[in-house]
């Protein structure tokens, strides 16, 4: 397997304020990898300097052998980046299909047009019914985003970030704030639509992470403290102290 992401020696600091001092590790080909560490740790800075919302103070992203580092979002999807936000991104007056299919519509490059209904290109309806499918959302298709549940707004953030048939995805905390039953139905439902792709993944919720990742960085005070596997990471000493505790 090769490289696809190698997160070198990123530095990041906001007006003399270091938050990242550092971090070094890479995700192989459909590796699901998750980072950690406790609040504070840099973890959203992180992925921000990842999915192209912050530039990099030093160091380098490097997306299957190419620098991408401080290259805007909307480039990085075209490269096949696609990323949740912790907040829901959807467009809440908007039904479920209307929000999946502005982003596929965007992935084939199609513009609005005010003499054509956006929907009536009959392959990209499929594809946005198959998407809506995979994250379980085919009953609530028609409804707008701001009628549903915090679970399925969740679901659709992840819907919309498969929209543009990502080959790396990035999900920012995806079960926040969610029930014990929607967190075992998103650890399933992502369990599903990430297979065969490349995963890197935030998340407080250990049992999320130890689910789903077969890797795992742990960030503690800007710099990574180990990355391993899951088994391992769960009997490391340093991890215990630093995050994990004794339980």
């Amino acid at each position: 397997m090769r490289n696809y992401l190698h997160i070198h020696n990123i530095h990041k600091d906001f007006s003399g304020l270091q938050v990242l001092t550092g971090v070094e590790f890479k995700v192989q080909e459909k590796e699901r990898h998750a980072v950690i560490g406790p609040n504070g740790a840099g973890k959203t800075t992180l992925f921000n300097i990842i999915s192209g919302k912050f530039k990099p103070s030093s160091g380098a992203i490097l997306f299957k052998g190419k620098d991408i580092s401080g290259k805007p979002p909307h480039i990085l999807n075209r490269y096949g980046l696609s990323r949740s936000f912790q907040i829901t991104n959807a467009f809440q007056e908007l039904s479920v299909f209307n929000n999946i299919l502005a982003g596929v519509r965007s992935r084939y490059g199609l513009r609005y047009n005010f003499f054509k209904k956006p929907n009536q290109n009959r392959e990209i309806c499929e594809k946005v019914d198959a998407i809506i499918k995979e994250v379980g959302l085919t009953d609530v298709k028609d409804q707008p985003a701001s009628s549903l549940s915090y679970g399925q707004q969740r679901a659709l953030e992840i819907g919309i970030t498969l929209s543009t048939e990502p080959e790396l995805i990035l999900l920012d905390e995806p079960t926040a704030g969610m029930t014990r039953e929607e967190t075992n139905q998103a650890i399933k439902m992502i369990d599903q639509v990430t297979a065969g792709r490349t995963l890197i993944i935030i998340e407080h919720d250990m049992e999320v992470v130890f689910s789903l990742a077969s890797m795992i960085s742990v960030l503690h005070y800007g710099t990574i403290l180990v990355s391993d596997t899951p088994e391992k990471i769960r009997n490391d000493q340093r991890v215990k102290d630093a995050y994990l505790g004794e339980g």
